[in-house]
């Protein structure tokens, strides 16, 4: 995909908003074809009839809003990308849910309009090379000084339970986001995280040393000691002799 141009849909039911997106894309060489919908069901109309790669779509349209519009298009066989361009952050976490390549916020700097797209062509680009985990490495939006990011999941080194929010730990930051440990649990099992304590989940690549002292156990993960619970510290160990043996 990084050689041949993106083919491209504009969703959005403010004119000048579509007018700036569409110029905005049009200067970046990476996309080709532009189509324009100004409003979700003409969006949908669109992307049924053509075969395109990557949507930049706002959310609060009428008719089809565009959180909608990608429920819709992850029933797809073979869906296009989705990029929320926006000017309300409150939707990250729908968004995280739907998968979306990138959530730009209004006003739309062109610098971080062409990072999306960046993040558009490397997320479709051939992965011969690359390792499974590689290819399906998550990425989670969190808030940072009023501006929505992106976080890798192979990036995040454990997550604190904070009531019904979750702090991911990476190795130079921590972000608060909206879901429950116990979501992350279960959608991270499979990729290497596990709980070690009822408030803490960790990822067993991330851990550095495991340590039992007069009955407690801990784990280091970079320069954090991490209490491990008895009723984990079995399943701890067995898991981190399954894991270095497949290293």
């Amino acid at each position: 995909m990084a050689d041949t141009p993106l083919r491209a849909l504009v969703a959005d039911d403010e004119e000048p908003a579509l007018a700036e997106l569409v110029y905005l894309l049009s200067q970046d060489h990476r996309i080709g074809e532009i189509q324009t919908a100004s409003n979700g069901p003409d969006a949908l109309k669109l992307l049924q009839a053509t075969d395109l790669d990557v949507v930049f779509c706002d959310i609060k349209m009428p008719g089809l809003d565009g959180i909608d519009l990608a429920r819709v298009l992850s029933k797809f066989a073979s869906r296009p990308q989705i990029v929320f361009v926006t000017a309300y952050d409150e939707h990250a976490v729908a968004a995280f849910d739907l998968e979306a390549t990138d959530y730009v916020m209004k006003p739309v700097r062109p610098e971080r309009l062409a990072e999306a797209v960046r993040r558009v062509v490397t997320q479709g680009a051939p992965t011969a090379l690359q390792s499974p985990d590689e290819t399906e490495d998550e990425v989670i939006p969190v808030e940072l000084a009023g501006v929505t990011r992106f976080v890798q999941r192979s990036t995040v080194r454990y997550v604190e339970a904070q009531g019904d929010y979750a702090r991911l730990h990476t190795g130079q930051n921590s972000h608060l986001v909206r879901i429950p440990l116990s979501t992350l649990e279960e959608r991270w099992r499979d990729v290497g995280f596990t709980r070690i304590h009822r408030s803490t989940l960790v990822a067993l690549q991330h851990v550095d040393e495991m340590r039992v002292d007069g009955g407690r156990c801990a784990v280091r993960v970079g320069d954090d000691w991490l209490p491990v619970s008895r009723r984990h510290t079995r399943e701890l160990r067995d898991l981190l002799v399954r894991s270095t043996s497949l290293r």
